[in-house]
């Protein structure tokens, strides 16, 4: 053990889960260092500022039911948070529709006599349900073919890259939970002030200058409690003896270190942490961790010379004639994220494998494809592009996959004999987790580091969605 009264950790990552982690612990009196490879904290959510205008990484609302993060969240942000009215559409057909759904935009989108046989092939959804062993058969029976066609197929196999088919029927029940049709037309017409569902959510808070701010906000707490953020610092080997991890080395800006510990909190991709083990796992675990895949972000960072393209702050883009898959305006994220008002900044968002050739693409063509395709939905001129920047996040979405669950209790199975590592976050978990979720997988993985015994796998595995309002 450690000199302190306290057990010395070890977080490897300076994204949600890990700085929530972090926090905690040196809240607490533990003494702490995070590991990040990056040169910024936030991982995933992070804020990228190019030429004075900043950019979120996909856009991160902060709204949740979890009073431990929401305590969290104004403990860090304070008075500062502001409160923003969401808007969001669906592009589809040349039209704009309302999402949330609201039931005059849905029919004058669809056309009277579609909205019509979209409800009665709801209903013969209910009557002659598909087996729901993928997304596919998961959203028809509650939405019906008809609409899953219309506003789920096309965007979710832009977003994932693989036939709907072959998506696990997981992801919807975790992404999307009891909402129905029947559901959210009820909310659509008559506005229950008691529940609505995450996707209902109609106002969130938001940090002004984006999530970074949060992020580096946590970042200056924990070193001011004496905790340690080193950046750069990329984590390469886990040492262990079979019962526990006894060190951990990184490559850094003064070559390779070891560090010791005695607790390590993971929020590396559960893959790359069942590979840097050293001895190495055995060969069905190997397996396991390199057949996990993760879909990768890209950004194309548009600075517009216009005030106002679009009111909302994104969009969802069905259309099938474009690879864009959504549309950010960070300007109505917050009007500080951008440093003229004449001007907007757009996140142009692509979902890729980090093996095809978008992914590879220069920046400068990868600007001229954004330009072109937003303009081809007559959101902007191409000549009011004035510049712009790309932003690559190779592991932001873990791939539900078939097999995907048995190849993470797998690699689940082997890690339970090392009893000082806990693996928490998006990443980490290989779950598709909000922030909400990434935070309380940290904070319930620093309380065990202090003595609890949490199921940190337990978090995001609950009926009701941590984002979904209560009054």
């Amino acid at each position: 053990m450690s000199s302190t009264s306290e057990p010395n950790t070890l977080v490897i990552g300076a994204g949600p889960a890990g700085l929530a982690a972090a926090y905690h612990l040196v809240s607490s009196g533990a003494p702490v260092t995070v590991l990040e490879m990056d040169a910024v904290v936030g991982g995933i959510a992070r804020t990228v500022e190019y030429r004075g205008f900043k950019f979120d990484v996909g856009g991160h609302r902060f709204f949740t039911k979890a009073q431990r993060v929401n305590q969290l969240w104004d403990e860090v942000m304070g008075e500062e948070f502001l409160l923003r009215q969401r808007l969001s559409r669906i592009f589809y057909r040349g039209k704009f529709m309302d999402y949330p759904l609201r039931a005059a935009s849905a029919i004058r989108t669809l056309g009277v006599m579609e909205s019509v046989a979209s409800l009665a092939s709801y209903f013969w959804a209910q009557l002659c349900p598909l087996p729901e062993d993928s997304f596919e058969g998961w959203v028809a029976n509650r939405f019906g073919r008809r609409l899953y066609q219309h506003f789920f197929k096309t965007y979710t196999e832009k977003t994932w890259g693989m036939p709907c088919t072959e998506l696990s029927a997981d992801w919807a029940a975790q992404r999307i939970k009891s909402l129905s049709l029947w559901g959210a037309v009820m909310d659509a017409l008559f506005r229950s002030r008691k529940t609505k569902h995450t996707t209902l959510i109609q106002q969130f808070k938001y940090p002004p200058l984006g999530p970074g701010m949060m992020w580096q906000r946590f970042r200056e707490r924990i070193e001011a409690d004496g905790g340690r953020v080193l950046m750069q610092h990329k984590v390469v080997k886990l040492r262990h003896d079979g019962q526990r991890v006894r060190s951990l080395v990184t490559a850094g800006p003064e070559g390779e270190q070891e560090h010791q510990a005695d607790f390590i909190i993971n929020s590396m991709p559960l893959n790359q942490l069942a590979m840097i083990m050293e001895p190495a796992p055995d060969e069905a675990v190997r397996q396991a961790a390199d057949a996990l895949r993760y879909r990768a972000f890209l950004s194309a960072n548009l600075i517009v010379d216009r005030p106002e393209p679009f009111p909302d702050q994104w969009i969802y883009v069905h259309a099938p004639q474009v690879r864009l898959a959504r549309l950010q305006n960070f300007k109505n994220w917050s009007p500080h994220m951008v440093p003229d008002p004449a001007k907007t900044c757009i996140g142009a968002e692509y979902f890729v494998w980090p093996d095809e050739p978008l992914w590879r693409a220069p920046d400068q063509e990868i600007i001229e494809l954004a330009t072109q395709e937003i303009a081809s939905l007559g959101l902007i001129e191409a000549d009011e592009v004035l510049d712009g920047a790309v932003i690559r996040m190779s592991h932001a979405y873990p791939v539900y996959d078939p097999g995907y669950m048995e190849r993470i209790q797998t690699i689940r199975n082997w890690l339970q004999q090392l009893d000082n590592l806990y693996t928490i976050g998006r990443s980490g978990q290989h779950r598709y987790n909000n922030m909400d979720h990434s935070m309380m997988t940290g904070i319930l993985a620093a309380e065990n580091v202090l003595g609890a015994c949490h199921d940190v796998w337990d978090v995001n595995v609950e009926q009701e969605y941590l984002e979904t309002a209560q009054d």
